[in-house]
């Protein structure tokens, strides 16, 4: 099943207690297509500066992404977010922040992509997202991620995106905040009802959890000695869960747990090294070893 995957494409500056890098590829959109391409061939949207590095393209490509939805903005320079974690890299500290073309950047999906059967709306404007569910209105299955600055300051086109897609995916303390309740059991029911079918709550070092109406599921993290870079470790979680959704012939239950398994694995690969190098170093044979470590841990 093919997969369109929205949102942005960055040039990040990460300090951590491992070590400082500059300009590593990051980005919303390109962490979820170096995690998703292990299961399909990834449709990429976004847009970058004149000064974005086209060995980075270049590696897309190598690695199984289709770049054809990437637009080069004449004169522009791309997005760049430079940050600091600390300590247990729970959080990081925003140093420096220039949306430069991503500012105002309104996404048109290539008309051969509007028959994708899955899409991901990486975390946005909830407008510019909406916008973009509208071009593709028979897909099979559309998720949205969002964050704590859209839930406080859009929450009403927030809650229209919601009511238009069929998976919504949130950190613990985001689906706390949309939902106005300190329990999260509580604060998924409550999301389920806005809309849509399933809620897929991210828990960091704790795992995730999934819920529908009338089920849940949860997944301890990964364990792991060393953690190098957080960047990109939630968009490479949701790449894991909507490739796997879209390698399978049919979305239920057990698919969407199995789909979990994986985003869970991809995503303890990429904080294991600064920015997408790990991801570009990654083979499926990995992915499933990893995945077969995990189903052995959880296992009674």
């Amino acid at each position: 099943m093919s997969l369109l995957v929205v949102g942005s494409i960055a040039l990040d500056t990460l300090e951590t207690p491992a070590g400082r890098r500059e300009d590593c590829l990051g980005g919303s959109a390109v962490h979820f297509s170096l995690a998703a391409r292990h299961f399909t061939r990834p449709r990429l949207v976004g847009v970058v500066g004149e000064d974005f590095p086209p060995r980075h393209v270049e590696m897309l490509r190598r690695c199984g992404v289709d770049v054809t939805g990437v637009a080069v903005q004449p004169g522009g320079e791309t997005f760049r977010w430079s940050g600091r974690y600390r300590g247990d890299l729970q959080e990081a500290e925003t140093l420096e922040l220039k949306l430069n073309v991503f500012e105002g950047y309104q996404p048109v999906v290539p008309e051969a992509w509007r028959d994708s059967d899955f899409v991901f709306l990486a975390n946005g404007s909830p407008v510019t997202q909406l916008a973009v569910r509208r071009q593709v209105p028979d897909a099979r299955f559309v998720m949205a991620d969002s964050m704590n600055h859209w839930i406080a300051t859009a929450r009403e086109d927030l809650l229209k995106l919601i009511e238009s897609v069929h998976a919504l995916i949130l950190n613990h303390t985001e689906a706390m905040m949309l939902a106005g309740t300190p329990n999260l059991v509580a604060a998924a029911q409550a999301i389920l009802g806005m809309g849509p079918q399933i809620l897929i709550v991210k828990k960091g070092e704790h795992g995730a959890a999934l819920f529908a109406r009338g089920r849940t599921f949860a997944l301890p993290a990964f364990p792991l000695e060393r953690v190098v870079d957080p960047t990109g470790a939630g968009d490479s979680f949701a790449g894991g869960v909507m490739g796997a959704l879209a390698q399978a012939d049919r979305v239920d239950w057990q698919q969407l747990k199995r789909a979990l398994l994986y985003g869970t694995v991809v995503a303890s690969y990429c904080v294991e090294d600064f920015g997408t190098a790990r991801h570009e170093a990654l083979g499926r044979g990995d992915v499933e070893g990893r995945a077969q470590q995990l189903r052995e841990m959880i296992a009674l």
